[in-house]
């Protein structure tokens, strides 16, 4: 049986049980204190029992992994990205202490602050794979923690919670990206921890507008919501996803614009007359700067090392320049005349100079990839990518098949998960549309934050596991979804019933196809018959 919840607070307790059955029925007083935890604990675990197996393995670069492990090695001992010789390409791994780096810079396309994370491991456990790939699993694990949170708070259920924390615990894309020393796991936990931010800032807010609908009058239109750190943790939050990788700036765009919505929404609530320009007077600039205005902060001071020292690249770009580079046109492939700008600090003309080059880069990247892929095909996993292969012969790595054995690491979320996560979402539409329910706008935000912009770089070569980002809000959609099928408290017992055995139904299968994977995402040696059996589509190959 359910029992009613204040959004944004601790379930309220159940009715007391009769004497007779009180002895046998009521939970120990520690459980009922800490049930909120106990359940997303527990999740968090399991997660973390997975992401931390054998973590080492395989002992070689994974795709993209030979670029940031070793720019995040040379920000720990030089303070920018510094070129490797080309003889240190594999050679790093039995010599994890010192690494010859020649003193030229190197052109990196990605702001250093997600390198700076992953160097925490380097900087704990050396230059080899789980010192790289440590950080990685770790906020793989804590974001199930925090989307169990997230979770109770949006649902005001711990049960739908915890769902929506397990299916993201089983999905073989998550999982894959808490294993791998890429960038795209550390965006995706600074944008989830900045959701749950606004989550909370939302619950404070409303908590003072409520006492101003209990004054009446024009107390909604004349409020003060005053100094809101959850919000301004936000944008220190989302400052930190815009310098690991870019696509943080169109995420903290559209959670700028839900937070300002959510703000009229609640002075519409609390009685105000009109609610838009309450929020436009009272609102609208705080919010700004409390986002935009501290993600920008962030942002600089993520490029603490480049300045502090002098080799990184451009840095001295502008000395003996007056002038300032834009980037190139998009109609006319010449640059732009210079801007006389010699008030600027040559540092900072350099540091313009190399965005502008990082800007041509990250948008007019055509090169031609095999795993590269269309959005349009990323929530059904239409092409998965490839990130480490080994063909092992009869009697290697213990192959004891006739026809060989595959080893493999495959980008793939789990399928069962994203299928059902394209009915969710779709629901999740209607009822935003239809009922106005604020929780599947919330999700619907994200996900249009996070998946819609991709959408324009259609020429551009893009790869389906920048969608990490986007799992967080896919589980939650489909947890949206299945409390729908659990029912309402107040419908019958059969009613509910019905509905427990179908989502439950739903969340076993999800499992079990986690696990029919789980050999692609962990280089487990298998035969190829295995391997093939595996592969449902030509286009996962």
């Amino acid at each position: 049986m359910a029992y009613p919840t204040v959004t944004g607070t601790d379930p309220l307790p159940p009715p007391a049980a009769s004497a007779p059955a009180a002895r046998y029925l009521r939970a120990p007083q520690w459980a009922v204190r800490h049930s909120g935890w106990l359940g997303p604990v527990a999740v968090a675990l399991f997660a973390g029992v997975l992401r931390f197996w054998n973590l080492g393995h395989p002992n070689a670069f994974v795709f993209d992994e030979t670029y940031y492990p070793k720019d995040a090695w040379s920000l720990l001992h030089q303070g920018y990205e510094g070129v490797w010789p080309d003889s240190a390409n594999f050679q790093i791994l039995s010599v994890p202490q010192s690494i010859p780096l020649t003193a030229a810079p190197e052109f990196i396309a990605h702001p250093p602050l997600g390198k700076w994370v992953i160097s925490l491991g380097e900087a704990a456990f050396g230059l080899h794979p789980f010192g790289w790939r440590v950080v990685l699993a770790l906020l793989g694990t804590l974001s199930v923690l925090m989307l169990a949170r997230i979770g109770r708070r949006l649902f005001s259920s711990t049960l739908l919670g915890c769902t929506a924390a397990l299916l993201m615990a089983v999905d073989g894309l998550h999982f894959v990206m808490s294993r791998v020393g890429l960038l795209d796991g550390v965006v995706m936990f600074f944008v989830l921890a900045a959701f749950g931010c606004l989550l909370i800032d939302r619950d404070h807010t409303r908590a003072v507008l409520r006492a101003a609908r209990a004054e009446g009058g024009r107390a909604g239109d004349e409020v003060r919501l005053g100094v809101r750190p959850w919000r301004i943790a936000a944008g220190l939050l989302l400052g930190a996803a815009c310098a690991t990788k870019w696509n943080g700036l169109q995420i903290l765009a559209a959670f700028g614009l839900l937070t300002v919505v959510w703000d009229q929404s609640g002075r519409r609530w609390a009685g105000a007359a009109r609610p838009w320009r309450s929020m436009l007077r009272r609102d609208a600039l705080p919010a700004f700067l409390s986002m935009v205005g501290v993600a920008v902060l962030v942002y600089l001071a993520s490029w603490s090392g480049w300045f502090a020292t002098d080799g990184g690249f451009d840095r001295h770009w502008a000395d003996g320049r007056a002038g300032l580079s834009p980037p190139r046109t998009p109609v006319v492939d010449v640059p732009l005349p210079q801007l006389p700008m010699t008030w600027v600090p040559a540092a900072l003309r350099g540091w313009w100079h190399y965005h502008a080059q990082m800007y041509d880069f990250n948008t007019g990247l055509t090169s031609p990839h095999k795993y590269q892929s269309n959005p349009w095909s990323w929530l059904v996993q239409g092409r998965p990518v490839s990130m480490y292969w080994e063909q092992v012969s009869q009697g290697e790595h213990g192959c004891t098949a006739p026809d060989g054995c595959g080893s493999q690491i495959l980008a793939l979320g789990t399928p069962l998960l994203w299928w059902t996560a394209c009915f969710a979402l779709a629901y999740a539409l209607w009822r935003w549309f239809f009922r106005r329910d604020w929780r599947a706008g919330a999700i619907l935000a994200g996900v249009a934050g996070i998946y819609l912009p991709w959408f324009q770089y259609q020429q551009r070569t893009i790869f389906s596991f920048y969608m990490v980002v986007l799992v967080p809000f896919l589980c939650l959609a489909v947890a949206l979804m299945l409390g729908a099928m659990l029912g309402p408290p107040g419908c019958s017992p059969q009613r509910r019933r019905t509905g427990a055995i179908g989502a439950g139904a739903v969340v076993l299968a999800i499992v079990a196809c986690f696990a029919y994977f789980y050999p692609l995402y962990t280089a487990e040696v298998i035969p190829m018959t295995q391997w093939q059996s595996r592969m449902w589509f030509t286009s996962w190959i």
